[in-house]
């Protein structure tokens, strides 16, 4: 089976092996591309080398990949998941990994610790008020950077060779420009992106945890249930 991946241009360089691992093969698809704001960038820099921040939450490995060279201290610091935890800790940044590979979980794991913390998040420019409202509802203080924006290449999705999709986010999804086939399988990568797809019409047949790794497992166990029917 071949999947057609949405990512960032120049996201996707492990997609390849780790797709291998499962038996599948994968190619990327881009219908986003991110604008780097230099501005936010070194704003953020500054504020984390003056020490206005208690933690560093790292939503994507984007951001890390930009910031984590340029960052010569830091506080505690936070990664949504394993890849981007490789991006910090390749730059010699030490980080603690949240257990899934989603931001509504980020104030649990800190619990009653992030009372009265100075939280700084470098992101993209798209809402997440959920994230920070549940920080401030939590007792942080939240300052928020967009160092980057995410715009739609307005490229037609290339799927005419592939088995089926993987839309990897939910913006990924609503700013696409595809064609579906009838033997197109059609995936989210988590829940989010699942109802971000449903809400457009597009049902997908396979759901996974927020990973990709977690979405492969899920489209083995959707395989082997559609072979037993």
């Amino acid at each position: 089976m071949k999947i057609a991946v949405t990512r960032l241009a120049g996201k996707e360089k492990s997609d390849a092996s780790r797709c291998a691992e499962y038996g599948y093969a994968c190619y990327s698809v881009h219908p986003l591309r991110s604008e780097l704001r230099e501005s936010e960038i070194t704003a953020f820099i500054g504020a984390v080398h003056g020490g206005k921040f208690n933690c560093i939450f790292f939503t994507s490995a984007l951001p890390a990949k930009i910031i984590a060279p340029r960052l010569k201290t830091f506080p505690r610091v936070i990664a949504i998941g394993p890849q981007t935890a490789k991006e910090l800790e390749q730059h010699h940044v030490t980080c603690e990994t949240l257990g899934s590979f989603y931001s509504k979980d980020f104030v649990p794991y800190l619990g009653e610790w992030i009372k009265g913390k100075h939280i700084g998040i470098p992101r993209a420019d798209v809402p997440n008020p959920a994230l920070l409202d549940a920080i401030t509802a939590a007792g942080g203080i939240v300052h928020e950077f967009r160092c980057y924006g995410l715009k739609p290449t307005g490229e037609h999705l290339a799927t005419t060779d592939a088995d089926a999709i993987l839309f990897t986010s939910a913006m990924s999804y609503t700013k696409a420009r595809w064609t579906p086939r009838p033997d197109l399988l059609v995936m989210a990568i988590g829940d989010i992106t699942a109802a971000a797809m449903r809400k457009g019409g597009t049902s997908p047949s396979v759901v996974g945890d927020g990973s990709l790794e977690g979405t492969l497992k899920a489209l083995n166990a959707y395989i082997e249930t559609r072979e037993r029917i």
